[in-house]
């Protein structure tokens, strides 16, 4: 059924141009948590953090050379400091990071474009037309729950997402619909929308 969430509208509005109106507005669901990619990230995440844990623990003199000499190595405690601290944010900190970025993320689709935009340490926005998306791919959950990628998503593996991969709300140039509800009812509607766009475009001649 056609929804529009009222503060996604508010969020949206700014970004509307002269007669484009909403259809659907939504956002992500906050109660989901974990992603296909977590079946990699979750395991490299406890290595990475239990490594860090274990090496200032030695460096601070707890066991090996340093517990012999009763001195703790401060070079290597302080060395260890950023990796111990980047563990926790992999292991546990992503997550809220994640459940607070989509507090300030909103979704909508109006009658030309699929739009985002997020509030977070600053306001960001992408969008695309619907009669130029790349793509349309759906990844559902059972309870109709899922995420909708307008492009081909880029493997966790490339260069080019960074820590991308550990932040599942970056916004891209192309948007992306994270783990919306009624995901069906939401791809049905803009594959609706993108055929009847791409057939206004078509010229009359060719027929």
């Amino acid at each position: 059924m056609q929804q529009i969430n009222p503060d996604s509208m508010t969020a949206i509005q700014p970004e509307l141009t002269i007669g484009e109106s909403v259809v659907w507005a939504g956002q992500p669901n906050g109660t989901v948590f974990f992603h296909k990619e977590d079946a990699f990230l979750i395991p490299f995440s406890l290595l990475w953090g239990g490594f860090a844990i274990f090496w200032e623990l030695g460096a601070a003199g707890f066991w090996g050379s340093n517990s012999r000499s009763g001195n703790p190595w401060l070079f290597g405690i302080l060395w260890g400091i950023p990796f111990v601290l980047i563990g926790q944010y992999i292991i546990w900190g992503r997550f809220f990071y994640t459940a607070w970025k989509k507090k300030r993320t909103y979704y909508a689709i109006t009658n030309r474009r699929v739009i985002v935009v997020q509030n977070g340490w600053n306001r960001q926005m992408a969008s695309a037309y619907l009669d130029g998306l790349p793509t349309l791919m759906k990844e559902g959950r059972s309870s109709g729950t899922g995420t909708l990628r307008f492009s081909q998503a880029e493997s966790m593996w490339s260069g080019r997402r960074g820590w991308g991969a550990w932040d599942g709300m970056t916004v891209g140039n192309v948007p992306t619909f994270v783990d919306i509800d009624d995901l069906d009812y939401v791809y049905r509607l803009i594959s609706d929308l993108r055929e009847k766009a791409r057939t206004s475009k078509v010229p009359s001649s060719a027929f």
